[in-house]
């Protein structure tokens, strides 16, 4: 049933990723002059320099260190507390296994939730106005958080917390420079991002293993090339 939800949410977020990225190649082709009969190779290019510069800086592999040098840190800290407190008279070993098992799904479901390329480009987006990422990832998430917490307990409702932080400062910041960003780069942005959300859902639904936290450079690739573009493209 697990697997059968997320497939299907997966072919979803196709769907969504497709219809955003082709909206946004729609706007970047009614430019005018050169800027506009060329965007779609810009788009291309953009993508392709962004995953060189991804996969050259490995940031895949760099955010899955990340999240495991998290998790042993957090299993440190939680033996820690575990020896310390069964030096302690009286203790319950029910309480201490409650104890472990909270700090297991806060620190799973923090990992799940904001280890990730969605996380990053949904929260760009949403600074930018366009929630709709987010959104999705939000109902994936939520999904999930429904199986992890019948195994692992409310810690997950907890994970709620550096899901803020994270995904908040990124959207504020991505909000407080918004203004100067031009309209053609905001479209670049959400061109280049649609596909990344396709890679996502491809993953998902037909378990393929793209590594898109190597191709999220490309928005920020795209981001500047259209902005550089609007620029000195014509009234």
């Amino acid at each position: 049933m697990r697997e059968s939800i997320i497939q299907v949410q997966g072919l979803a977020v196709i769907a969504i990723g497709m219809m955003g990225s082709i909206a946004a190649l729609t706007a970047l082709s009614q430019a005018p002059g050169m800027l506009g009969r060329y965007s779609i190779i810009v788009f291309v290019a953009a993508l392709i320099i962004g995953t060189l510069i991804g996969e050259i800086l490995a940031l895949e592999t760099r955010l899955k260190y990340m999240g495991k040098a998290l998790q042993r840190r957090l299993q440190s800290d939680r033996l820690d507390v575990g020896e310390s407190n069964s030096q302690k008279k009286g203790q319950k070993s029910g309480h201490k296994n409650g104890s472990n098992k909270f700090v297991q799904g806060f620190m799973t479901a923090t990992l799940v939730y904001c280890v990730g390329a969605m996380a990053i480009l949904g929260s760009i987006q949403d600074g930018l106005g366009n929630p709709d990422t987010l959104f999705i990832k939000s109902l994936l998430d939520g999904t999930i958080s429904i199986f992890l917490a019948a195994t692992l307990g409310m810690g997950v409702m907890f994970s709620a917390v550096p899901v803020l932080i994270l995904q908040g400062f990124i959207a504020l910041l991505a909000f407080a420079i918004g203004d100067v960003i031009p309209m053609l780069a905001i479209n670049g942005i959400a061109a280049v991002g649609g596909v990344l959300i396709v890679g996502i859902g491809l993953n998902l639904t037909a378990g393929l293993k793209l590594r898109i936290g190597n191709m999220v450079p490309a928005v920020f690739v795209a981001m500047a090339v259209f902005w550089l573009l609007a620029g000195i493209a014509p009234v």
